[in-house]
């Protein structure tokens, strides 16, 4: 009795050492092991295991803990749990009392004194038990929680908190690993297997049961001890499952992996509860479409594929799908972030930044006929998809069908280096250099990712307003800023609409072809190896890329019959779901747009109604404007060096200067001084100038200007080397 009165003494004069939290601030701190992915509705989505060491699951209010595993607890480890103030003295008077006898006793630790054990750091039990002072400052924070904590809260907290075996914390992670259910459906044997736990979570399956049937036994109910060590054992065999969070939207506890590779993106030890933007139900029918389409080309060597879609108003991703699944031999690449070839699905921008520089207009003719450009790596020949030529063709319709010789020309008039940093303005991020890229720019030969290209069609559906997309509910919606003319922009949504431009190549019936408004463009790489489907209606923009993760060629697979039918599929949905072919507005044009009704004089193509920037409106188109878009140096090169060879005779060096486009009167001049460049007529106004050029060391500049001395092209180069030997002219 001496030793309870020294204890008693000690716990009543105990210095506070200790800042005892609140229930608040201990649930608030509290931390579970599986980051959880909610959906925009607060649907869970998707999980992530964050915390190796210990296995925790959401904290889980004492409502929803079965009464079965209360009851265990108080009947096991603290029958005076409501009655005492956090010290049960008559168990500590007994506990003494037992030691003195040497005799063995229940212990005098209460369900709180355990709490306060749990929850400061240097309380925690350690193998050699807990010292004298230790226990003094227990019981000393037990009767402080008891002062500040509700006894629900308390028991609320030690069932959130206690560990149970290996690395099980809480009756959360109990339930759902070692009896697959949350923790309010547990029964009176379950229940009694947990409890048995807390007391020697290690102990063997044997060892459980006999105090498990004891504590069956205080509640008076002997018979459910029948069989309770084979319970134990089909209990602890699910200990090698994987815990699923819980939550009041996916009470099943079944396994939800909607999104792994959005998952993997946003969550992380910091992050381990966040509301994305993602729609559940749209990111279902998402992933399903595209393993239905995917599942129907596995005859011609397709296995991957990735979608998105694009709020376009708030930039919001409410579809994020990284895999086929279980159909990819590389479900763990992420295709909505990875980079490919970009393909075709890039000539929208540079159609718009001709439009927006005024360079073109929606009916100029190109010229789709064979043609080798002159690049410092050599001649550059762009061929068509189809290994035809069109001869003669609109803007429109080059546009609308995807053809590449004339999208080629447009980019000798716009510079690799312009349309580079356009890309770069709307998000690409390349990682080369526009000189790097060259002509094959304008055919999409630049690797880049779902993501980016998708946002960027978005901005052509805001008018040319870029802004980057949202991740989280939360975060506020991204400022936009004017990176393309919206009139240009609302041309080229125009373009991309039009069934019938687009029949040249693709016919009127199609997957590109949906019940609502839309425009859409698709893409092929080299070789087959990525196709894409890129379009939007007045609200979502959806992205589909459909390949091998490998890299490895498809066979006989386009962006219309790949990525396509799942496009058209997800863009029907939202129909569907939204009705959006009833709400939309009629489209109004821009204040810089004006429609005209247009001929071509020379039959190129039918007579139409056309959508003109203001102040380059038309009526009459003629063949000749076809050969060029502007007059342009073709060679040398912006920033070429030219290397001369010491073994060659200087006077068979030649480099030749070379211009075209121009019209009558048009000028090259090389430092200052015109060169005598030989004439080459295209057609009645339109020519190029060549000129064969000795090279001589140094840097110089290349100038093309009109009669009325204006600039129209300049270049620098340099040419370095070689200089004229001794005895050589």
């Amino acid at each position: 009795m001496c030793v309870f009165g020294l204890f008693a003494g000690a716990v009543l004069i105990a210095e506070p050492a200790y800042a005892v939290a609140s229930f608040k601030e201990v649930k608030q701190q509290f931390a579970t092991s599986d980051a959880i992915l909610f959906d925009r509705h607060g649907a869970v989505i998707d999980q992530l295991r964050v915390d190796l060491k210990e296995r925790k699951l959401p904290w889980v209010n004492l409502e929803d803990i079965s009464p079965a595993l209360r009851n265990a607890l108080i009947a096991s480890e603290d029958k005076h749990f409501f009655q005492h103030s956090g010290i049960d003295w008559s168990a500590v008077s007994a506990a003494a009392w037992g030691n003195f006898w040497n005799t063995k006793t229940r212990g005098a630790s209460t369900i709180t004194m355990q709490l306060a054990g749990l929850l400061e750091d240097d309380l925690k039990r350690r193998s050699g038990g807990r010292s004298l002072s230790q226990k003094i400052s227990q019981a000393y924070i037990a009767q402080r929680l008891e002062q500040g904590w509700r006894k629900d809260q308390i028991l609320e907290a030690y069932l959130n908190l206690v560990p149970f075996r290996g690395e099980l914390i809480g009756v959360h992670a109990l339930s759902r690993v070692i009896f697959n259910k949350h923790p309010s459906g547990l029964d009176q044997v379950e229940a009694a297997i947990a409890v048995a736990l807390i007391r020697a979570p290690n102990a063997t399956a044997l060892k459980v049961s006999e105090r498990a049937c004891r504590i069956l036994k205080e509640q008076q109910r002997p018979e459910f001890c029948a069989n309770l060590e084979g319970q134990t054992v089909l209990a602890f065999s699910h200990l090698s499952a994987k815990a699923t969070p819980l939550s009041e939207s996916n009470p099943s506890g079944s396994t939800v992996h909607l999104a792994p590779h959005f998952a993997r993106k946003l969550l992380n030890t910091e992050n381990r509860a966040v509301t994305s933007t993602i729609d559940g139900k749209l990111q279902a029918f998402a992933k399903d479409s595209l393993v239905r389409q995917l599942s129907a080309l596995v005859d011609r060597n397709v296995e991957d594929g990735a979608i998105i879609v694009l709020d376009n108003a708030s930039g919001d991703i409410l579809a994020w799908v990284g895999s086929s699944g279980n159909l990819s031999d590389a479900a763990q690449v992420d295709g909505v972030s990875a980079l490919r070839q970009a393909g075709s699905t890039l000539k929208p921008f540079l159609y718009e930044l001709a439009l927006e520089k005024r360079l073109i207009t929606a009916a100029s003719l190109l010229d789709d006929t064979p043609v080798n450009i002159s690049t410092s790596g050599g001649l550059y020949v762009p061929q068509n998809y189809d290994k035809h030529f069109k001869g003669l063709i609109s803007v429109r319709t080059a546009l609308a069908s995807s053809l590449n010789i004339p999208a080629v020309r447009i980019l000798v008039g716009v510079s690799d280096d312009v349309f580079f940093q356009r890309l770069q303005n709307l998000g690409f991020q390349l990682r080369e250099t526009g000189g790097y890229y060259g002509y094959s720019l304008a055919l999409g030969s630049a690797d880049v990712s779902l993501l980016n290209l998708s946002n960027a069609y978005r901005s052509l559906a805001n008018a040319g307003r870029y802004s980057p997309p949202r991740f989280r509910l939360n975060d506020a919606v991204p400022k936009s800023l004017s990176v393309m003319d919206s009139g240009a922009s609302y041309i080229v949504n125009d373009v991309l609409s039009d069934r019938a431009a687009r029949s040249v190549t693709f016919g009127l019936e199609n997957a590109l072809s949906t019940r609502m408004w839309s425009a859409v463009k698709t893409g092929t790489s080299k070789d087959m190896r990525d196709n894409w489907c890129i379009g939007f209606s007045d609200r979502y923009t959806v992205g589909v890329w459909v390949g091998n993760a490998s890299g490895a060629p498809m066979w006989d697979v386009s962006g219309v019959t790949g990525a396509a039918p799942v496009w058209q599929e997800i863009m029907h949905y939202l129909d569907t779901r939204d009705r959006l072919s009833q709400k939309l507005s009629k489209h109004v044009l821009p204040p810089n747009v004006v429609a005209s009704k247009i001929h071509y004089r020379d039959g190129a193509e039918p007579g139409r109604t056309e959508l003109f920037l203001k102040g380059t409106e038309q009526t009459e188109i003629f063949s000749a404007q076809s050969d060029q878009i502007l007059p342009t140096i073709v060679y040398p090169k912006a920033g070429m060096v030219v290397a001369l060879d010491p073994d060659i005779p200087f006077p068979r060096q030649r480099m030749r200067l070379n211009a075209v486009g121009v019209q009558a009167k048009t000028f090259l001049v090389l430092d200052g001084h015109v060169v005598p460049a030989l004439i080459t007529k295209r057609s009645n106004n339109i020519s190029d100038l060549k000129y064969e050029w000795f090279p001589w060391p140094g840097r110089h500049a290349l100038s093309l200007l009109n009669y009325q001395g204006e600039l129209l092209d300049q270049v620098r180069f340099e040419v370095r080397g070689a200089v004229e030997k001794k005895g050589q002219p």
